[in-house]
């Protein structure tokens, strides 16, 4: 039994590596935010499809509305990246339970108590210290401001994501590979009117949208799957916070790209509220 809690931890913890390795990934490839987000979910859909039998269960109204929502997640972040840090993209999806905090009394008739109410507002104003100082253009993050506000967006879609999976489980269980999937459809054919042609590209290109397909959304999905059976579901997330801090770390050993301060104490208040959340 020890062992196979051991086994989801490293599941678990594997799981937070791959997703961590998107930003640099991204940034990596020359190809646009759109030809990343459509061919890269049409990779992870066909591979979770062939991978997972329970992601091929019979698609409801409801898993497609949670669907549409993973897929506004997808496109917006791999957007942000294009024009904003990884480190900025990533802390501000993080800001995820903050939307939920805002939203779960109304939707999911759920009260928010005292500790969520503190660990919101050092979320707001984690979120804050982003738009404090706008930082410079690059040639990796060509349009800070705009990448900013759309790795919120992307952090309040991911807030869907969560609040219409736990609407799911109440009338179907088990519906999150079938989510996942549907949301990797729906993400490519939101992105297909902008791919009028099959771009051209290096092997090294295509190699990377293989990567993010293939390793950094299937194969992490089937690790995160598979730790989340016996592992509780805080220490889960905890551990899953191993993708914010490797995150920027990638794309600086890499491409050299380095958050600014502000960037990293925003981050800092988002984690550190995130974990006494938990913790409590």
């Amino acid at each position: 039994m020890q062992n196979d809690v051991w086994t989801c931890r490293a599941c678990l913890l594997l799981a937070a590596f791959f997703f961590s390795t998107g930003g640099a990934a991204i940034k990596f490839t020359s190809f646009g935010a759109w030809e990343i987000a459509g061919i890269r979910s049409l990779i992870a859909a066909v591979a979770l499809l062939a991978v997972i039998p329970e992601a091929r269960r019979r698609i409801t109204w409801r898993h497609l509305l949670a669907g549409l929502c993973y897929a506004l997640t997808l496109v917006t972040f791999v957007a942000a990246n294009k024009l904003t840090t990884s480190a900025n993209a990533i802390f501000l999806q993080s800001t995820g339970p903050l939307y939920l905090l805002i939203a779960a009394p109304l939707l999911l008739k759920e009260t928010v108590k005292r500790a969520d109410a503190w660990a919101l507002a050092l979320m707001a104003c984690g979120m804050a210290l982003f738009f404090v100082s706008t930082d410079p253009a690059t040639a990796i993050a060509t349009d800070p401001a705009r990448g900013n506000l759309l790795a919120a967006i992307s952090g309040a879609a991911w807030a869907g994501v969560v609040g219409s999976l736990r609407w799911l489980e109440r009338s179907s269980p088990g519906s999150g590979p079938s989510t996942v999937a549907a949301g990797n459809l729906i993400a490519f054919l939101i992105s297909l009117p902008f791919l009028s042609t099959v771009p051209s590209g290096s092997a090294a290109d295509w190699a990377a949208l293989l990567y993010l397909g293939c390793f950094q959304i299937a194969l992490a999905y089937v690790f995160l799957s598979r730790g989340l059976r016996g592992v509780p579901a805080i220490e889960a997330s905890l551990l899953l916070l191993l993708e914010p801090a490797l995150n920027p770390f990638w794309t600086w050993i890499t491409l050299g790209e380095r958050p600014s301060s502000w960037a990293l104490a925003g981050g800092l208040l988002i984690v550190s509220a995130t974990v006494v959340r938990l913790r409590r």
